[in-house]
């Protein structure tokens, strides 16, 4: 199947209606896994993204040997989910920070790309790929010393040459492999990473903290996100109440896009540094 990509002149084109929805007003953004997919991390729903079947927090807590398969997973797939790096997106985003026209980025990216890459303003909703919770006493810890310790304690674990990594930074093993999986070493507990399993909610406190970045703002700028995840679609809710413009660029389809005020149909690193060289 080919692909059709909006040319250069309908490029410029969308940019220019974008820019003059968001000119002389500070923006804030929302982020999705698209924004991503040039640093080398697959996106959930678009064109040519594989069936995933995400890991439940139930199913997490509840059965050890799906726990098991997730830590394997997890491990190999961070290995390589870290070594991604920011790309043009994610630094046209920082640039508009630093200008002062971002009132900050919110996104649904578990990679620190934006913070890789500058924004210093950042809602990571979903959480972070960086960190380990304690499900038990809440004890944090670097996930870089919980894979040292899991390397330490399965010697057999050792990163493949190519990893097919996922969008949360895990991959899906073929099978269960026997693995002893840290635990607290505060108090023994089990130990999780600090993301937004399928099935939990997001911490109340870190959405009021999105909210306000929509609030202290006078429009949106929403890139590389489908808006299927609800988190999404209720902060461009509040922006449409407000009557903010509303910009997205995605390659695709987005639930949002009777709201958008400005679609830019393609990727978002061309389109973010289109727009922030002319913004910022």
């Amino acid at each position: 199947m080919t692909i059709a990509h909006p040319s250069d002149d309908a490029l410029e084109a969308d940019v220019d209606r974008a820019v003059r929805a968001l000119a002389g007003r500070r923006l804030a953004v929302l982020t999705g896994a698209g924004v991503s997919t040039d640093s080398g991390i697959p996106d959930y729903r678009g064109q040519g993204a594989p069936r995933r079947t995400p890991m439940t927090a139930q199913t997490f807590l509840a059965d050890e040997a799906a726990r098991r398969r997730y830590w394997v997973g997890s491990h190999l797939g961070w290995q390589a989910f870290s070594a991604a790096e920011p790309n043009d997106g994610h630094r046209a985003l920082a640039r508009l920070e630093r200008a002062g026209v971002s009132t900050g980025v919110v996104t649904q990216n578990v990679d620190g790309l934006h913070l890789r890459a500058g924004s210093s303003r950042v809602v990571e909703l979903h959480g972070t790929m960086r960190r380990v919770l304690c499900t038990a006493c809440g004890q944090v810890f670097d996930r870089r010393d919980i894979g040292a310790r899991l390397e330490r304690e399965n010697p057999w674990l050792a990163v493949p040459d190519e990893v097919p990594l996922g969008p949360d930074g895990d991959v899906e093993p073929d099978a269960a492999a026997p693995l002893a999986i840290p635990d607290c070493t505060v108090c023994g507990g089990m130990l999780k990473p600090d993301v937004v399993f399928f099935g939990e909610f997001i911490p109340a406190e870190r959405f009021r903290e999105a909210e306000q970045i929509v609030a202290s703002a006078e429009a949106l700028l929403i890139a590389g996100s489908s808006l299927v995840v609800n988190s999404g679609i209720r902060l461009v809710e509040r922006a449409r109440r407000r009557r903010l413009p509303v910009v997205i660029v995605n390659r695709g389809a987005t639930k949002g896009d009777a709201r958008a005020t400005v679609k830019i149909d393609g990727g978002t690193s061309e389109a973010l540094a289109h727009l922030a060289e002319r913004l910022a």
